[in-house]
């Protein structure tokens, strides 16, 4: 498929409020090289139309399979929520479409490992938007870690805060965040954030080894804001989560539901045997807000700014959230054009979701569980 452009067609795009016109809007626009937004489909016709009208796109598709069957749509994006992931993807891959579907892939590994398989045997590029990786800090700190700026890394200790709850055990809405309450949806604060999190240690520190973990559900209900209603939640507001990369580095997490108070949301310390990095944000979904780095070395005594070189950000959209996503795209456009593998694919995916089965496990049995070992099938 070595096109100059790409017809993309997106699934679940609604203008002003859902994060493909947040982050994949803009940042197809602002690779207009590489790409043509095509239409939209959403849960009907009239939606899909409202949003084509305002965003001024060519195509409302009636449904899915429309524009899954659209010659003009070469790329299939699903950014709608993860228990409608399997059969879209499933339909854009037996239709032999490349595939760029948001995180988490699957709702849980066996969906994940079964699309990751059927991509690989249709011959499908199947892309995965775990866009953490490609946050100018995270790869400016994996330059920095290359260069030695703290030696020889002797651990890692990362505390965030994240999830749908917020102060007082509200969440916004029913409709957008009620569903990340239930742990049966595939769409938690393991899931999502921890998962996003978790590609960015696997890209700078490489594979995990072994894992222990503690999952808590600390709140079991949430206020919907909009409703006032009082909804159960079953899906963990902390985890903790202790492990091994394949280096022999140990590293240590703690995610905490909600927001934080002070708006310092993440704590990431590198410590090495000449110095310490520390990444910070305003919470623990790192791919969707602004990083800073600082470090010190040597005889320093205090941590001071470690600027990002302007080489890392020149060329992308400012704002956070479509920058990233446009790394990443732009990395697919380049796969689909060379035959490289350079953007995370399915396979990629299930690395990560494999890391969380086994936190789940670890948490479920009280034991450390191996990365080698196979994953039980039926641990949920």
């Amino acid at each position: 498929m070595a096109k100059q452009r790409f017809g993309i067609g997106i699934v679940g795009l609604q203008a002003g409020r859902s994060w493909a016109a947040r982050a994949h809007v803009p940042a197809l626009r602002a690779l207009s090289d590489h790409y043509d937004i095509i239409g939209v489909a959403n849960t009907s016709l009239s939606s899909a139309e409202q949003t084509a009208a305002a965003l001024g796109l060519p195509h409302a598709f009636a449904s899915v399979a429309a524009l899954i069957a659209a010659p003009e749509v070469d790329i299939v994006a699903v950014t709608v929520k993860v228990p409608h992931h399997w059969d879209i993807v499933n339909a854009a891959i037996d239709a032999g479409k490349p595939v760029f579907c948001e995180w988490p892939l699957g709702n849980g590994l066996v969906e994940a490992e079964e699309m990751a398989a059927r991509a690989r045997a249709k011959g499908v590029l199947g892309v995965v938007g775990t866009q953490a990786p490609f946050a100018p800090e995270i790869n400016y700190l994996k330059q920095l870690l290359r260069d030695g700026f703290i030696g020889n890394v002797l651990s890692i200790t990362l505390v965030a805060r994240g999830g749908p709850v917020q102060g007082g055990g509200v969440i916004p809405d029913k409709k957008t965040y009620g569903y990340l309450l239930d742990r049966r949806n595939g769409a938690s604060l393991l899931t999502i954030p921890v998962g996003h999190t978790l590609a960015a240690l696997r890209h700078v520190f490489g594979e995990v080894a072994e894992v222990s973990a503690q999952l808590a559900t600390r709140r079991s209900t949430a206020i919907a804001a909009d409703t006032g209603e009082v909804l159960p939640a079953s899906a963990p507001d902390q985890v903790l989560v202790a492990g091994t990369f394949d280096t022999g580095v140990p590293f240590s997490i703690h995610y905490r539901g909600g927001a934080a108070r002070d708006g310092d949301g993440l704590f990431w310390e590198i410590n090495g045997t000449d110095g310490d990095i520390r990444l910070s944000g305003a919470s623990g979904h790192t791919q969707m807000v602004q990083l800073s780095l600082k470090g010190m070395r040597g005889d320093e005594a205090a941590l001071r700014t470690l600027d990002v070189p302007a080489s890392y950000r020149t060329g992308w959209p400012e704002d956070v959230e479509p920058g990233n996503v446009a790394r990443l795209y732009a990395r697919m456009a380049q796969d689909l054009r060379d035959g490289t593998r350079s953007a995370p694919t399915f396979d990629d995916a299930v690395a990560i979701h494999r890391i969380i089965s086994a936190i789940e496990r670890a948490a479920d049995l009280g034991v450390r569980v191996s990365l080698a070992e196979p994953m039980p099938t039926a641990c949920t």
